[in-house]
């Protein structure tokens, strides 16, 4: 058993053992088939051993044993190599009339293995013994050709069985060359990553084979790794350097305090506040990219929580000048957590309020694609420059117009997590002037 286990767990163990079972079902089939055949060829046999019978007991009831005895004389002179042979005794157990010589007193019925002389040879046969008014007549058929078919038989059949294990045992040399010549290449592939070279993928041949499609895989989850690497030592590197300038302005303030001015005591708890608004953010992103939030997907109604976001938002944007234009396709259903998806939206909203003057109209809009659902934010502000927008979903991004105003620069980062936890991405917009971002989600219907 525990062999048996061993080989389940490789490739050429597996490939082995059907084999094996393929070997076992040739070897039951053959003996079934040598069976059966070998049965019919006998009930051959007997059949006509009894209709030869029939026919001399004709002979016997029109003639007595003479016309028997003559009858045998006349079939050996015609005799030919499918001939029957026969022995007619009186009853004294004499020999009347025979082609053979019994080997051991015949027995009155069928007899399958007779034994008997003829010249100088001995042979088997299936005869029948049947007992006459005046002696006893045994008609026997010779079994050289029957053993002859069932050798035969049992040489096709060993040779069918030689075949399925050679090509079982060559299938298997053959699948397990295969196997360790396609994992050697992921194995190289994870050897030179864990050497710390993470630009490595593993090979693909395009033959859209399981191992195309594994290497696939495994390339998307290493560059997912890859982008989560360099995405944390840009983490590293903003928050170094972001950080500084508020934990210079903390320490600053606290030197204040300790020489008695009152005030900067509040102003350190709100520049300490601050950081850990900005921690919170981080912690935030950090949560959604890790998937942390999974456990609470659920199809939701995006249209009307759209709709509903958009009402929130109103009396914000008409109380600061903005205008606020809603374009939601109705029935619009999205697998994801509407909490997540709330603050994505909530977070482009803000930022329209916050970076953009008064008088600039903003379109919350939702439409189908043929393969997702797109929720866009647009306004007519001022926009950002070409190079500015290849950054600003990063963490601590900001463009240069909005240097001046409140923000850490990690709401749009937030946004792209939550986007990229439900299985989409977020990206900007084309626009003719004035700033968009997209949402895009799998459809939940």
């Amino acid at each position: 058993m525990t062999m048996i286990r061993r080989l389940w767990r490789s490739t050429f163990g597996i490939v082995v053992l059907v084999a094996l079972a393929f070997a076992a079902a040739t070897l039951a089939i053959g003996a079934v088939a040598y069976e059966v055949t070998h049965e019919a060829l006998e009930e051959q046999l007997d059949h006509r051993v009894a209709v030869e019978t029939r026919a001399l007991m004709a002979e016997e009831r029109e003639a007595g044993l003479a016309g028997v005895a003559e009858a045998i004389r006349l079939r050996e002179d015609a005799r030919n190599e499918a001939s029957l042979d026969y022995l007619l005794v009186d009853r004294n157990g004499r020999t009347v009339a025979a082609t053979i010589a019994p080997l051991s007193p015949p027995a009155p019925g069928y007899q399958e293995h007779f034994g008997f002389r003829r010249s100088d040879t001995t042979g088997v046969g299936q005869a029948l013994a049947t007992p006459l008014a005046g002696g006893l007549l045994v008609v026997v058929a010779d079994r050289r050709d029957l053993a002859a078919i069932d050798r035969t038989l049992a040489l096709l059949f060993a040779g069918a069985l030689g075949a399925v294990l050679t090509l079982g045992i060559g299938a298997a040399v053959l699948v397990g060359w295969l196997t360790r010549r396609r994992l050697s290449r992921i194995d190289a592939t994870a050897q030179a990553i864990i050497a710390g070279d993470l630009t490595q993928r593993v090979p693909r041949d395009g033959s859209d084979s399981e191992f195309d499609r594994l290497a696939a895989t495994l390339n998307r989850m290493l560059d997912r790794m890859a982008a989560l690497m360099d995405n944390l030592r840009q983490v590293s590197t903003d928050v170094a350097h972001d950080l500084r300038t508020p934990l210079t302005r903390l320490c600053n303030q606290l030197d204040r305090a300790a020489a008695g001015d009152a005030e900067a005591i509040d102003a350190a708890r709100r520049q300490a506040d601050d950081l850990l608004e900005i921690f919170a953010a981080l912690l935030r992103i950090a949560e959604v990219e890790g998937l942390a939030e999974r456990r609470a997907m659920a199809v939701i109604d995006l249209s009307a929580l759209l709709d509903d976001m958009a009402e929130t938002y109103r009396p914000d944007f008409e109380a600061t000048g903005h205008h606020l234009a809603t374009d939601v396709a109705p029935g619009l259903h999205v697998e994801g957590d509407r909490r997540l998806l709330a603050q994505a939206v909530s977070n482009l909203l803000e930022n329209t309020l916050r970076h953009t003057s008064a008088g600039t109209t903003a379109t919350l809009s939702a439409r189908t694609t043929p393969d997702a659902i797109e929720v866009t934010l647009k306004d007519d502000g001022p926009g950002v420059s070409p190079a500015e927008a290849e950054r600003l979903f990063q963490r601590f991004a900001r463009a240069e117009t909005s240097r001046t105003t409140d923000g850490h620069g990690l709401g749009l980062a937030l946004v792209r997590a939550i986007a990229v936890g439900h299985g989409g991405n977020a990206f900007l917009a084309e626009t003719e002037g004035g700033f968009g971002v997209i949402i895009r989600l799998a459809s939940g219907r």
